[in-house]
């Protein structure tokens, strides 16, 4: 028997050039790439410094996106002015908003972490609390994480795959990188939430899915940051990657 493909997966990433500190930048890029690899994806990393045609080839033949974390999307793009966000990327956004088109044409699976949650919300049409207290803590390579926790919600594809034997679902401490989050009438209309966590002003939506369509999940904290997640978010990877490899019927 042939052995399969290893799934195409494009990771944007931020611009290692550009970035103050190149070396941890890069350390943080490669925690994405390996999480795929370690589940048997062919991560492909991207960022805005790729010129067009690099950009065209990978979204062609992408066979699943993975939006991964970074600063903040212009408020305008959700209809706000800035009041909160910090550090934005406008190449970035461009390049996101490219892929998420993209992946929307060709119907394959997307998972977001942290600015990749955030913008897979803006994009599909919601909005995002520029400001959330008490979750921004040191960061990553920069002191012991900030953590809190987080309830899954019952019923959802997100609880089952984190809670395989309990669908009533539970609680995972996870950690806590963002000040920017999304509450629930901030929720863009073909998502739900799958993890909620209190906070200050409200509840905030820690995990987001689709209501139906292809595969779209996504989750605030940094589960590629093994040292302060629960091992149970492999299983986050392993299925986000076995999704990518496409219907079993055409396997």
């Amino acid at each position: 028997m042939a052995q399969r493909r290893a799934p195409r997966i494009v990771v944007t990433v931020m611009d290692v050039a550009g970035h103050p500190d190149p070396d941890r930048a890069a350390r943080r890029n490669g925690l994405y790439l390996d999480a795929v690899a370690r589940h048997g994806g062919a991560p492909v990393a991207l960022d805005a410094s790729a010129d067009p045609p690099a950009r065209d080839a990978a979204f062609r033949e992408m066979d699943g996106l993975l939006l991964s974390g970074g600063a903040d999307i212009d408020p305008a793009r959700y209809g706000q002015a800035a009041d909160g966000a910090l550090d934005v990327e406008h190449e970035r956004d461009e390049l996101e908003a490219a892929a998420w088109s993209a992946a929307e044409t060709r119907g394959v699976p997307v998972l977001g972490i942290c600015r990749g949650l955030q913008a897979m919300n803006v994009f599909a049409g919601g909005q995002l609390r520029q400001e959330v207290r008490g979750h921004a803590g040191p960061s990553w390579g920069m002191g012991p994480a900030h953590t809190h926790p987080i309830r899954a919600v019952p019923g959802t594809r997100f609880t089952r795959i984190l809670f395989p034997s309990n669908v009533g679902g539970g609680v995972l401490t996870v950690n806590s990188y963002h000040h920017q989050g999304v509450g629930r009438a901030d929720l863009a209309p073909g998502y739900l939430a799958a993890a909620v966590a209190p906070g200050p002003d409200g509840d905030l939506v820690e995990a987001i899915e689709s209501r139906d369509g292809p595969f779209r999940m996504a989750v605030q904290c940094h589960p590629e940051r093994t040292e302060s997640t629960p091992p149970a978010f492999e299983r986050l990877f392993a299925f986000f990657v076995d999704a990518c490899r496409g219907p079993a019927s055409a396997r």
